[in-house]
């Protein structure tokens, strides 16, 4: 068998490869084929004959050359599989890589309490590289020791791991240093630079910037520590925290923004809910377990909830809240990503692009979101056991005026083979009387059923429902029903339940170690690409005009409720109720 010689470079992952004197790139014509056998490292070149051209054989004095040429393919194939040495005017450089993580917004909450813990824990793991620097940056005038400071009250080691926790924070701190500069100035960044430089040592350089900074730097930042900043012998990657801008409109310009000093693959777009333990087990629940996939299709399933829910208010946060609101914080990225991952085809494989793509898919193929099935709340205060619980608009960082939701509820639909006419009911909102987030798979009625005369008229009772709680105390549970053992024939509700914390016996990572590992090992299935970005908004966008346009006023519901009664009258528009609204143990 004869093949080319670059179909076989293409084969082996080889660059070029030599022919006797002759040095040819992958995708240059050749004047000869080479037949290879096996690929990659353990490839073997087993003869050449002359190209197709002419329509002659190899000659008898030709062989002692074809075997020369042979021997120089095999060390090319060879040496294009080993790492060959850096030069530096000459010399030979390092060859060992170190990783140098910057935190742009150190001084922030975010960097304090899930950033830096989320490193320590990489840290502790052994999940960090031999070589790695930690630099904080932001405005604030800080020492080195002072970050460290910061910091450490919120490092804590696995509880079920606690061996040299002390020992490991100090050496951790140690790596950890602080640079104070301008985020738009690449004076700062050059500077930022020079100091990592002295910590890499010469050696391969891969640089990670974490953006924890208001959106409206995002662009600037961008742009010094691409200027100034990026690695010149490895690779620079940006995670950027949401938003993503308010609108279609916003994010364009933001994406087009970052786009101008950054390539696509550079961009780590972070929605930390796509790295929670739960979500990503979601893919593996219905791909490879036989007894989901055939039923995860509107043959079987009646409707899917996505549910979202805080016990608390905004807290004095509620002069960012209020520019954005619960569609925009919560609906528009969290919930609709789940929904993607939840509802997409089964991919070509698990490589990123793939499951990227299909979850572009379902987002384009949704029916637009019409105000009709949306109902928006804001809470207002009560007094609940002598305690005296406040409204939204007594957030002193909050206008008098405000008509922000800080809870909404709405009803898609998807308009494919797979999902058509099924709702996909969401739900989110602060100050409700419950934290959690969950998604309820309620599957249709059993036709025919012979025991329905043991469940009266509520059929919804026979109904089977999975349930995924993602947070808090994750689990996974199916309502079946049974038998009551006795002699009578009485039914009732069980859960199969696998409970985390009884499964397991070992804490769950927080969805920032498993994104921030992700990035630095270059793993973008769980970051968003910009169109999946573009599909989310022109999906709400028009939604949240037209409640702007008509300044819609929000129902009002008690601080610590269910939420207003308007939620339930959407869900019951499509004979649907709500599955959380009762109380559900979860038995060990």
């Amino acid at each position: 068998m004869a093949a080319t010689l670059v179909r076989q470079a293409a084969a082996v992952g080889a660059r070029e490869v030599r022919l006797g004197s002759t040095s040819v790139r992958r995708g240059e014509a050749l004047p000869s084929a080479v037949v290879v056998v096996g690929a990659g490292k353990r490839s073997r070149v087993v003869g050449v004959r002359a190209a197709v051209s002419g329509g002659k054989s190899v000659k008898p004095a030709q062989e002692s050359s074809n075997n020369e040429a042979i021997k120089n393919v095999e060390l090319a194939l060879r040496d294009d599989e080993s790492p060959k040495p850096a030069t530096i005017n000459g010399s030979a450089a390092s060859t060992e890589t170190t990783v140098s993580i910057t935190v742009v917004g150190a001084s922030g909450d975010l960097a304090k309490k899930k950033i830096f813990p989320a490193l320590f824990a990489l840290y502790y793991e052994g999940c960090l590289p031999k070589h790695f620097t930690i630099y904080g940056f932001a405005r604030s005038k800080m020492t080195n020791e002072q970050l460290r400071d910061l910091i450490s009250g919120t490092l804590t080691c696995r509880i079920d791991q606690r061996e040299n926790c002390g020992d490991k924070q100090e050496e951790f701190l140690k790596r950890c240093f602080y640079h104070s500069g301008q985020y738009s100035s690449e004076d700062s960044f050059s500077e930022l630079s020079r100091k990592l430089q002295e910590h890499e040592g010469g050696r391969i350089a891969n640089r990670l910037f974490y953006l924890s900074i208001p959106p409206d730097i995002f662009v600037d930042s961008a742009r010094s520590s691409s200027c100034a900043a990026s690695s010149k012998n490895g690779w620079t990657r940006v995670i950027v925290e949401k938003p993503f801008g308010r609108d279609s409109e916003s994010s364009a310009e933001l994406t087009t923004g970052l786009k101008k000093y950054l390539k696509e693959d550079q961009i780590y777009r972070i929605d930390h809910y796509l790295g929670k333990e739960l979500v990503e087990n979601l893919s593996v629940l219905r791909f490879s377990n036989l007894v989901f996939e055939p039923l995860w299709s509107r043959q079987y399933i009646r409707n899917v909830q996505f549910i979202f829910s805080e016990d608390f208010g905004t807290e004095g946060r509620g002069g960012y809240f209020d520019n954005y609101g619960i569609i925009r914080d919560i609906m528009q990225n969290h919930l609709l990503q789940i929904l993607a991952l939840f509802a997409m085809e089964p991919p070509v494989s698990l490589d990123a692009e793939d499951i990227r793509n299909e979850k572009v898919k379902v987002l384009r193929s949704m029916k637009k979101l019409d105000i009709e099935n949306v109902v928006i709340g804001q809470y207002k205060g009560h007094v609940r056991g002598g305690v005296k619980y406040p409204a939204y608009i007594d957030d002193k960082t909050v206008p008098n005026n405000s008509i922000t939701p800080t809870f909404a509820a709405a009803a898609l639909f998807i308009d494919n083979a797979r999902w058509d006419g099924v709702p996909f009911l969401m739900k989110a909102g602060k100050a409700l009387h419950k934290r959690g987030a969950e998604i309820r798979v309620q599957f249709r009625h059993v036709p025919g059923n012979l025991y329905k005369r043991s469940f009266g008229t509520d059929l919804d009772q026979a109904t089977n429902e999975l349930v995924i709680r993602v947070q808090p105390d994750e689990a996974i549970y199916l309502k079946i029903n049974n038998k009551v053992p006795g002699l009578g024939m009485r039914l009732d509700r069980s859960n199969l339940n696998l409970h985390y914390a009884a499964r397991y016996n070992r804490e769950i990572p927080d969805a920032y170690e498993r994104l921030i590992l992700d990035a630095i090992e270059g793993e973008r299935r769980l970051f968003i690409r910009s169109d999946e970005l573009d599909a989310a908004w022109a999906l709400f966008t028009p939604l949240l005009k037209e409640l702007e346009k008509r300044k819609v006023t929000p129902e009002l519901y008690p601080y610590g409720s269910r939420g207003p009664v308007g939620a339930h009258y959407l869900a019951a528009k499509y004979n649907v109720r709500w599955g959380d609204n009762s109380f559900e143990p979860v038995e060990n």
